[in-house]
């Protein structure tokens, strides 16, 4: 990491752990170092409130908690993350110990020869982890959704997956309304409920991939 990134990162980290909104004290302190666009990307992904970040950190389940419980998939934020593991793009460990990447892509999203690779590992290892009910909701508002979502009920179905795949127009409210266990890295999600698993971050240690660190 460039020293400049470093520092601008030290910097913004003490402005938001006092209290200044994220998004003013990343863009002021980028300002500053003249950092490019995708360096400031990563300092809003990376950075977050120490305490909002033990918070999150509390919250967060492993694998083996899975079993016999309902767990609730937000698809996209998930499948993109493991493609860009997969594929070796740039994915870091954040503050509050989920994983990120620096690509985005949301809404630009595309099939790729990396998306079977990456959901073959998805649900292999659900399989494995054994829930009582999974549901993995896709943003239909992104192109194709209603295929991606036939693809995975599928590949579920092929491994004994009791659940379903199926688009919404709301996907982060539907998931903040959840009672079951959530596996996303989306901040605005992960702060409303009680139980959020970082899928992608056990598909890496699995793999022998090390995320990035700052």
């Amino acid at each position: 990491m460039k020293a400049k990134t470093a520092k601008a990162l030290e910097e913004a980290r003490y402005l938001v752990d006092r209290g200044y909104p994220k998004d003013s004290a990343v863009r002021f302190i980028s300002n500053h170092h003249r950092l490019a666009i995708e360096e400031r990307f990563i300092l809003m992904r990376v950075i977050v409130k120490s305490d909002v970040a033990r918070i999150r950190s509390s919250r967060m389940q492993k694998l083996e908690d899975l079993k016999d419980q309902t767990i609730f998939i937000d698809g996209y934020n998930v499948l993109i993350t493991t493609e860009s593991l997969l594929g070796g793009h740039p994915v870091y460990s954040c503050d509050d110990g989920f994983l990120r990447d620096s690509r985005g892509i949301f809404r630009s999203y595309k099939v790729s020869s990396l998306t079977a690779l990456a959901l073959n590992q998805i649900l292999d290892l659900l399989a494995q982890a054994g829930p009582a009910r999974t549901e993995v909701l896709l943003d239909q508002q992104m192109s194709r959704s209603g295929e991606m979502a036939e693809m995975i009920k599928g590949m579920m179905a092929e491994r004994h997956l009791c659940g379903t795949a199926r688009t919404a127009r709301d996907v982060d409210r539907l998931l903040k309304a959840t009672r079951g266990i959530v596996l996303t890295s989306d901040g605005n999600v992960i702060d409303s409920l009680d139980h959020i698993m970082d899928l992608p971050r056990e598909i890496a240690r699995r793999s022998g991939i090390r995320p990035l660190t700052l």
